[in-house]
């Protein structure tokens, strides 16, 4: 079996999974068990259901036409089956990505599509869609001195009455070849993503094995007309929206019956953290300028106390 950690979970899978970095043995059982094994074409009895997906009580059937069938069963166990003499790496991307991130819905997990660092003794999240720069900001602070937590799905354990705390993760950096470039890099650059896609796995330069408390979110945009480059605090009602629909796989949230989790996890987030619109021009001449943005805002909300050098 080989072992990794994701998302705070032990993890043990049959397949190797690129992107993931080694982890050392557990005691007793791994949280997350992976394996190749036959996967039903459909779910008998099941509560709901779409072109592609089926629910029945705790089990989750995913089907990606061409590529393999995923059946995850209670947050604690992933077969797969293969179709069209799909590669193991091209399998295993989705199992990293859009499986894994409903095994952690499954598990009742709050689960974004955000990237994050370590300020001071919080995690910093960075939300938004694919393309938006999540992976390449992180980097650039990582960069900066700033430790690296997560990137692209990020799963955060909320309890009553407590700070929400931030789950690390054992993931390598994915960036595109200009950001690798851009960033001085290419000596971290590893393996592509997919065959033929300038998209790479970038070892960071740490990676953090221990949960954090939340320190801020910063739902990323672009700055074009009427948005302008700065950063901004929306009113509460917007914030809870923005960060319910930074979601990882938003759709998988209702039909798991987990909006109402999502609302107030936004509020206990709110709270706890503070939501922010971080308006920024995507150009990489521009990057020095967003960090030094950043460093000055975490030293206004006291997250960070000296910047380092």
């Amino acid at each position: 079996m080989n072992l990794y950690r994701v998302s705070g979970l032990s993890v043990a899978s049959t397949l190797v999974l690129p992107g993931l970095i080694a982890a050392e043995p557990v005691r007793g059982c791994p949280d997350v068990i992976i394996r190749n094994e036959p996967v039903p074409l459909t779910l008998e009895h099941h509560d709901a259901s779409g072109p592609t997906w089926a629910v029945a009580g705790d089990r989750f059937l995913l089907r990606i036409p061409d590529i393999a069938r995923f059946l995850l069963t209670g947050g604690r166990e992933i077969a797969f089956e293969t179709e069209s003499g799909t590669s193991p790496d091209d399998v295993a991307i989705f199992l990293v990505g859009t499986v894994f991130g409903i095994l952690l819905h499954q598990r009742e997990h709050i689960v974004l599509h955000a990237s994050a660092v370590r300020v001071g003794d919080k995690a910093v999240l960075f939300c938004g869609p694919s393309g938006a720069g999540k992976s390449t900001l992180a980097a650039a602070l990582s960069r900066r001195g700033f430790s690296f937590v997560t990137d692209d799905v990020c799963a955060i354990l909320l309890d009553a009455g407590k700070v929400p705390m931030v789950q690390p993760d054992g993931r390598q950096l994915k960036l595109w070849d200009h950001a690798i470039e851009n960033l001085d890099l290419t000596a971290s650059r590893g393996a592509p993503v997919r065959q033929a896609l300038q998209k790479f796995y970038v070892e960071p330069d740490e990676a953090l094995g221990a949960p954090l408390p939340l320190g801020a979110v910063y739902m990323l945009r672009e700055a074009r007309p009427p948005h302008k480059p700065g950063i901004e605090r929306p009113n509460v009602v917007d914030s809870t929206l923005l960060l319910r629909n930074s979601a990882y796989r938003p759709s998988v949230v209702n039909r798991l019956g987990q909006k109402a989790n999502y609302f107030r996890a936004a509020t206990a987030m709110a709270d706890a953290a503070g939501i922010f619109h971080l308006t920024r021009a995507l150009d990489f001449s521009l990057m020095p300028q967003v960090v030094s943005q950043l460093e000055r805002h975490w030293e206004e909300l006291g997250l960070s106390e000296k910047i380092p050098a």
